[in-house]
Protein backbone atom coordinates (compact mmCIF):
# COMPACT_ATOMS: atom_id res chain seq x y z
CA UNK A 1 0.00 0.00 0.00
CA UNK A 2 1.18 3.50 -0.84
CA UNK A 3 0.02 6.39 1.38
CA UNK A 4 -1.01 9.58 -0.39
CA UNK A 5 -1.87 11.89 2.51
CA UNK A 6 -3.51 11.97 5.92
CA UNK A 7 -6.09 14.25 7.50
CA UNK A 8 -4.04 15.59 10.41
CA UNK A 9 -2.92 19.19 10.06
CA UNK A 10 0.26 20.28 11.82
CA UNK A 11 0.12 23.35 14.04
CA UNK A 12 3.72 24.37 13.18
CA UNK A 13 6.07 24.09 10.25
CA UNK A 14 7.88 20.70 10.18
CA UNK A 15 11.38 22.12 9.88
CA UNK A 16 13.16 18.93 10.99
CA UNK A 17 11.12 16.66 8.73
CA UNK A 18 11.80 18.89 5.73
CA UNK A 19 15.49 19.16 6.64
CA UNK A 20 15.81 15.38 6.85
CA UNK A 21 14.21 15.00 3.43
CA UNK A 22 16.58 17.58 1.92
CA UNK A 23 19.65 16.02 3.54
CA UNK A 24 18.73 12.58 2.22
CA UNK A 25 18.26 13.98 -1.29
CA UNK A 26 21.61 15.80 -1.17
CA UNK A 27 23.38 12.68 0.09
CA UNK A 28 21.83 10.70 -2.76
CA UNK A 29 23.28 13.15 -5.28
CA UNK A 30 26.63 12.75 -3.52
CA UNK A 31 26.33 8.98 -3.92
CA UNK A 32 25.60 9.42 -7.63
CA UNK A 33 28.74 11.54 -8.03
CA UNK A 34 31.04 8.83 -6.66
CA UNK A 35 30.92 6.58 -9.69
CA UNK A 36 33.26 3.62 -9.21
CA UNK A 37 34.11 4.80 -5.70
CA UNK A 38 30.56 4.13 -4.49
CA UNK A 39 31.30 0.51 -3.63
CA UNK A 40 34.15 1.46 -1.31
CA UNK A 41 31.99 4.15 0.30
CA UNK A 42 29.22 1.65 1.00
CA UNK A 43 31.66 -0.78 2.56
CA UNK A 44 32.70 1.98 4.96
CA UNK A 45 29.32 3.59 5.62
CA UNK A 46 26.69 0.85 5.25
CA UNK A 47 25.62 -1.58 7.95
CA UNK A 48 27.32 -4.94 7.42
CA UNK A 49 26.25 -7.28 10.21
CA UNK A 50 29.45 -9.32 9.95
CA UNK A 51 31.44 -6.24 11.00
CA UNK A 52 29.80 -6.55 14.42
CA UNK A 53 29.24 -10.29 14.78
CA UNK A 54 32.41 -11.77 13.26
CA UNK A 55 35.40 -11.16 15.54
CA UNK A 56 37.90 -11.58 12.70
CA UNK A 57 36.19 -8.84 10.68
CA UNK A 58 35.36 -6.60 13.63
CA UNK A 59 39.00 -6.28 14.68
CA UNK A 60 39.77 -4.60 11.34
CA UNK A 61 37.78 -1.53 12.39
CA UNK A 62 38.36 0.89 15.25
CA UNK A 63 35.43 1.94 17.52
CA UNK A 64 34.79 5.13 15.55
CA UNK A 65 34.61 3.25 12.27
CA UNK A 66 32.13 0.85 13.84
CA UNK A 67 29.87 3.64 15.11
CA UNK A 68 29.74 5.77 11.95
CA UNK A 69 27.60 3.35 9.87
CA UNK A 70 24.79 3.48 12.43
CA UNK A 71 24.30 7.14 11.50
CA UNK A 72 25.58 7.29 7.92
CA UNK A 73 23.65 4.30 6.60
CA UNK A 74 20.26 5.87 7.33
CA UNK A 75 21.04 8.73 4.94
CA UNK A 76 22.11 6.50 2.03
CA UNK A 77 19.80 4.96 -0.56
CA UNK A 78 20.12 2.41 -3.34
CA UNK A 79 18.13 4.23 -6.00
CA UNK A 80 15.46 6.81 -6.76
CA UNK A 81 12.56 4.50 -5.90
CA UNK A 82 14.18 3.61 -2.58
CA UNK A 83 14.76 7.29 -1.78
CA UNK A 84 11.35 8.58 -2.88
CA UNK A 85 9.48 5.83 -1.06
CA UNK A 86 11.21 6.57 2.23
CA UNK A 87 11.06 10.35 1.94
CA UNK A 88 7.41 10.40 0.87
CA UNK A 89 6.43 8.27 3.85
CA UNK A 90 8.55 10.44 6.16
CA UNK A 91 6.86 13.57 4.86
CA UNK A 92 3.32 12.21 5.34
CA UNK A 93 3.77 10.93 8.87
CA UNK A 94 6.79 12.88 10.11
CA UNK A 95 5.23 16.34 10.26
CA UNK A 96 2.58 15.24 12.75
CA UNK A 97 4.99 13.30 14.94
CA UNK A 98 7.35 16.29 14.92
CA UNK A 99 4.42 18.50 15.89
CA UNK A 100 3.65 16.15 18.76
CA UNK A 101 7.20 15.69 20.08
CA UNK A 102 8.73 19.07 19.27
CA UNK A 103 11.62 19.73 16.89
CA UNK A 104 14.57 18.70 19.08
CA UNK A 105 13.01 15.55 20.51
CA UNK A 106 11.79 14.54 17.08
CA UNK A 107 15.31 14.67 15.64
CA UNK A 108 16.71 12.60 18.51
CA UNK A 109 13.82 10.17 18.19
CA UNK A 110 14.40 9.78 14.44
CA UNK A 111 18.10 9.04 14.88
CA UNK A 112 17.46 6.66 17.78
CA UNK A 113 14.87 4.79 15.70
CA UNK A 114 17.40 4.32 12.91
CA UNK A 115 20.05 3.04 15.33
CA UNK A 116 17.68 0.58 17.01
CA UNK A 117 16.47 -0.61 13.59
CA UNK A 118 20.09 -1.27 12.59
CA UNK A 119 20.65 -3.28 15.77
CA UNK A 120 17.58 -5.40 15.03
CA UNK A 121 18.89 -6.01 11.53
CA UNK A 122 22.32 -7.03 12.79
CA UNK A 123 20.84 -9.42 15.33
CA UNK A 124 18.51 -11.04 12.77
CA UNK A 125 21.21 -11.28 10.10
CA UNK A 126 24.33 -12.08 12.12
CA UNK A 127 27.20 -12.97 9.83
CA UNK A 128 25.74 -11.33 6.74
CA UNK A 129 28.20 -9.42 4.55
CA UNK A 130 25.49 -7.70 2.53
CA UNK A 131 25.64 -3.88 2.91
CA UNK A 132 22.39 -2.40 4.20
CA UNK A 133 21.43 1.23 3.66
CA UNK A 134 18.33 3.37 3.81
CA UNK A 135 16.18 5.52 6.06
CA UNK A 136 13.42 2.93 6.30
CA UNK A 137 14.30 1.86 9.84
CA UNK A 138 14.14 5.44 11.11
CA UNK A 139 10.97 6.08 9.10
CA UNK A 140 9.46 2.92 10.59
CA UNK A 141 10.05 4.47 14.01
CA UNK A 142 8.06 7.52 12.90
CA UNK A 143 5.28 5.23 11.70
CA UNK A 144 5.23 3.47 15.08
CA UNK A 145 4.94 6.85 16.81
CA UNK A 146 2.12 7.88 14.48
CA UNK A 147 0.36 4.59 15.25
CA UNK A 148 0.53 5.53 18.94
CA UNK A 149 -0.42 9.20 18.66
CA UNK A 150 -2.97 9.25 15.82
CA UNK A 151 -4.62 5.82 15.50
CA UNK A 152 -7.93 7.33 14.36
CA UNK A 153 -6.48 9.55 11.64
CA UNK A 154 -7.48 8.77 8.07
CA UNK A 155 -4.89 7.82 5.47
CA UNK A 156 -5.63 7.99 1.75
CA UNK A 157 -3.87 5.13 0.02
CA UNK A 158 -3.57 3.33 -3.29
CA UNK A 159 -2.52 -0.25 -3.87
CA UNK A 160 0.32 -0.74 -6.42
CA UNK A 161 0.37 -1.17 -9.35
CA UNK A 162 -2.89 0.82 -9.46
CA UNK A 163 -1.26 4.18 -8.75
CA UNK A 164 -4.10 6.19 -10.29
CA UNK A 165 -6.91 4.60 -8.33
CA UNK A 166 -9.03 3.50 -6.78
CA UNK A 167 -8.14 5.46 -3.63
CA UNK A 168 -8.95 3.89 -0.28
CA UNK A 169 -9.37 5.86 2.94
CA UNK A 170 -8.21 3.79 5.90
CA UNK A 171 -7.85 4.46 9.61
CA UNK A 172 -4.18 4.86 10.50
CA UNK A 173 -4.64 1.93 12.89
CA UNK A 174 -5.51 -0.31 9.93
CA UNK A 175 -2.98 1.09 7.44
CA UNK A 176 -0.01 1.03 9.79
CA UNK A 177 -1.07 -2.17 11.51
CA UNK A 178 -1.28 -3.99 8.18
CA UNK A 179 2.08 -2.53 7.10
CA UNK A 180 3.68 -3.80 10.31
CA UNK A 181 2.23 -7.29 9.89
CA UNK A 182 3.64 -7.46 6.36
CA UNK A 183 7.09 -6.55 7.65
CA UNK A 184 6.88 -9.10 10.46
CA UNK A 185 5.74 -12.02 8.31
CA UNK A 186 8.24 -11.24 5.56
CA UNK A 187 10.91 -11.04 8.23
CA UNK A 188 9.87 -14.44 9.54
CA UNK A 189 10.08 -15.83 6.01
CA UNK A 190 13.56 -14.36 5.62
CA UNK A 191 14.75 -16.19 8.72
CA UNK A 192 13.23 -19.43 7.48
CA UNK A 193 14.80 -18.97 4.06
CA UNK A 194 18.38 -18.01 4.84
CA UNK A 195 18.71 -15.90 7.96
CA UNK A 196 19.69 -12.93 5.75
CA UNK A 197 17.88 -10.07 4.04
CA UNK A 198 15.01 -11.55 2.03
CA UNK A 199 14.43 -10.00 -1.37
CA UNK A 200 16.98 -7.27 -0.66
CA UNK A 201 14.83 -5.71 2.06
CA UNK A 202 15.85 -5.41 5.72
CA UNK A 203 12.52 -6.53 7.15
CA UNK A 204 13.70 -6.77 10.74
CA UNK A 205 15.02 -3.23 10.63
CA UNK A 206 11.47 -2.14 9.79
CA UNK A 207 10.04 -4.26 12.60
CA UNK A 208 12.60 -3.00 15.10
CA UNK A 209 12.12 0.64 14.17
CA UNK A 210 8.33 0.43 14.37
CA UNK A 211 8.31 -1.38 17.71
CA UNK A 212 10.82 1.10 19.15
CA UNK A 213 8.75 4.06 17.99
CA UNK A 214 5.54 2.62 19.38
CA UNK A 215 6.96 1.58 22.74
CA UNK A 216 8.86 4.81 23.38
CA UNK A 217 5.83 6.93 22.55
CA UNK A 218 3.59 4.92 24.87
CA UNK A 219 5.25 6.91 27.65
CA UNK A 220 4.68 10.30 26.04
CA UNK A 221 2.28 12.66 27.75
CA UNK A 222 -1.18 13.03 26.25
CA UNK A 223 -2.05 16.23 24.44
CA UNK A 224 -5.28 17.72 23.07
CA UNK A 225 -6.78 16.02 20.01
CA UNK A 226 -5.15 17.46 16.86
CA UNK A 227 -7.07 19.33 14.20
CA UNK A 228 -8.57 17.09 11.55
CA UNK A 229 -8.95 18.20 7.97
CA UNK A 230 -12.13 16.43 6.91
CA UNK A 231 -11.92 17.92 3.42
CA UNK A 232 -9.21 15.33 2.74
CA UNK A 233 -11.22 12.22 3.64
Amino acid sequence: MLPLRDNIRSSRFPVITLSLVLINVLVFFWEASLGQRLRDALLRLAILPARYTDAEIARLFNPGEQIVPFFASMFLHGGWIHLIGNMWTLWIFGDNVEDRLGHGKFLLFYLASGIVAALFHIYANAGSRVPTIGASGAVAGIMGAYFRFFPHARVETVIPPFFFGPVFVLPALVFLGWWFLLQFFNGALSLAASGNAFGGIAWWAHVGGFVFGLVVCLFARRRPTPRLDYSQV
